[in-house]
């Protein structure tokens, strides 16, 4: 059932919504190995006093899918800090790029309308390459990454015109083409030790936000 409930028990100053599909639930990893959870670790860390995310995601989910969840859960809480990675279902599926734009500019003003109106306050990062996984051998993997590429320029241009900072995690995602320590058990899903990494590139421009 979405969304999962946020913790720790004790209220935070700041709350912090995650938006998205199986790399945002961390697929085949533990929840504290999940890049939210690294995320608001590192935040912790450096004395921002933010809980754990609340978390829409599902593994498999398209950008419409995402919407759909979203309406289902009928909630008008809003939050501090709202994360955004979708979109890698859309590619894997076939959906076109006109699609996926129309329906992913829609989940920015989702995204900005959970943020309480802040496009400042909203974070969404770049979907990463599972192309380079074990799971994409056999598969055309130069086709996969330059479609992946392809709708991570246009998540870029729709955050440029929304004044929404885009996080760009696909270059690191491409660690696990030589290091299997960056695959989860699945083959697909990338582990905690990739993760980490990406909250570490999330991590400077969420602090920043949150001092807006």
């Amino acid at each position: 059932m979405f969304p999962e409930p946020a913790s720790p028990a004790v209220k935070a100053q700041y709350t912090y919504l995650a938006l998205g599909d199986s790399y945002t639930i961390g697929e085949s990893v533990a929840t504290e190995s999940r890049w939210t959870y690294f995320l608001a670790n590192y935040l912790r860390q450096a004395g921002v006093d933010i809980a754990n995310p609340t978390t829409i995601a599902h593994t498999g989910w398209t950008t419409a899918e995402l919407q759909a969840a979203i309406r289902q859960s009928n909630t008008a809480i809003t939050y501090d800090l709202v994360t955004l990675l979708i979109g890698v279902n859309n590619q894997y599926r076939g959906q076109s790029l006109e699609t996926y734009r129309s329906e992913f500019r829609e989940l920015l003003q989702t995204s900005v309308n959970f943020a309480a109106g802040k496009p400042g306050h909203v974070l969404v990062l770049s979907i990463p390459d599972w192309g380079v996984t074990p799971f994409a051998q056999g598969q055309n993997q130069t086709k996969i990454t330059q479609e992946i590429e392809a709708f991570n320029a246009i998540a870029q241009e729709e955050c440029v015109q929304a004044h929404i900072t885009f996080v760009d995690i696909t270059p690191v995602s491409r660690k696990a083409f030589q290091d299997d320590s960056y695959v989860a058990a699945d083959n697909l899903h990338f582990s905690g030790k990739m993760y980490a990494e990406w909250a570490a590139l999330a991590y400077p421009l969420a602090q920043e936000i949150l001092k807006k």
